[in-house]
């Protein structure tokens, strides 16, 4: 089966391997020529324009995007609908606003063409290795010719289908305001740790916290592997950036009238990373960096 990639950047380089592993056939598309080289060297087939793209896949014909949410995903999603037809099958693999979803669903929908929305996450790691997907679109066409994808590149139970399109972003959106609230917790913490007066080794403290403590997990190794790297976190910028879905996650709390105090409170924080000089928000850049090659910005505004 033939899966086609658009967008080979850190997650879409990651995802043709993991696919490739898997012996799906592989149709990479890219901008500029050095990712399409760097994915044809993996065994993917490289197009070259979007037309041969679309020309290089079989039926069912999937345009997997997996671009940086916002205007390069609507350039993006544009070029994928004048090539694509009735029956085609297009994902956004991205970070988009779920209410941005749904626009495209309903164009899609309009052409006959099925448009799904996967939240990725898991980072790099993850899309290479086994990542988590949350999936939203047309239920019958999922489980026809996407759910065994899915399931073959996601960790053991890490993927599932979460309902009509915009669904999947949804959930995804969420989830990334709960991990803003776990991440601020984890860099308040070590800074009360180096704000104190006994000389602690952040790496002891956190090898021990990683293992058998309640707080152990996937981000208590990231930070571990991080203090290995650089105790002190010297070389790591304290300015914390974000890509927007965890002022989406709060908008929508505002919305559903719901009370998100721990996701606006991380968030406010962000904002202050560029303002005021902290260890926590160190721990977080350092964290982001870990998961997702987030390098953090070097200067304040």
């Amino acid at each position: 089966m033939k899966v086609g990639i658009i967008g080979l950047g850190r997650m879409g380089m990651a995802l043709v391997q993991n696919l490739l592993d898997h012996k799906y056939e592989v149709v990479a598309f890219n901008r500029s020529p050095e990712p399409r080289k760097e994915a044809e060297g993996y065994g993917a087939v490289a197009a070259t324009s979007m037309n041969d793209f679309y020309s290089k896949l079989s039926k069912p014909k999937i345009l997997w995007m997996m671009v940086t949410a916002g205007e390069a995903t609507e350039a993006v999603f544009k070029q994928c609908v004048r090539v694509a037809k009735k029956g085609d099958i297009i994902i956004d693999g991205g970070n988009s606003f779920f209410k941005d979803t749904l626009k495209r669903g309903e164009i899609c929908d309009k052409k006959g063409i099925y448009f799904f929305d996967a939240g990725t996450s898991g980072g790099i790691e993850g899309a290479r290795n086994g990542g988590c997907f949350m999936i939203g679109g047309d239920k019958t066409i999922f489980k026809k010719h996407l759910d065994k994808i899915f399931k073959d590149i996601a960790v053991k139970d890490g993927y599932g289908y979460m309902g009509d399109v915009g669904s999947g972003h949804f959930v995804k959106m969420i989830h990334n305001g709960v991990e803003y609230g776990m991440l601020q917790s984890i860099g308040e913490g070590f800074e009360i740790l180096e704000a104190c007066q006994f000389d602690l080794d952040n790496r002891e403290v956190t090898k021990v916290w990683a293992n058998g403590s309640v707080v152990r997990g996937w981000l208590m190794d990231l930070m571990l592997r991080a203090f290995k790297k650089d105790p002190k976190l010297k070389k790591m910028s304290d300015i914390v950036g974000h890509s927007g879905e965890g002022k989406w996650s709060v908008q929508s709390a505002l919305e559903l009238n719901v009370p998100a105090f721990t996701m606006a409170e991380a968030m406010f924080v962000r904002f202050a990373s560029n303002q005021k000089e902290s260890f926590s928000g160190k721990v977080i850049s350092a964290l982001r960096n870990e998961f997702g090659g987030h390098i953090p910005p070097k200067e304040k505004k």
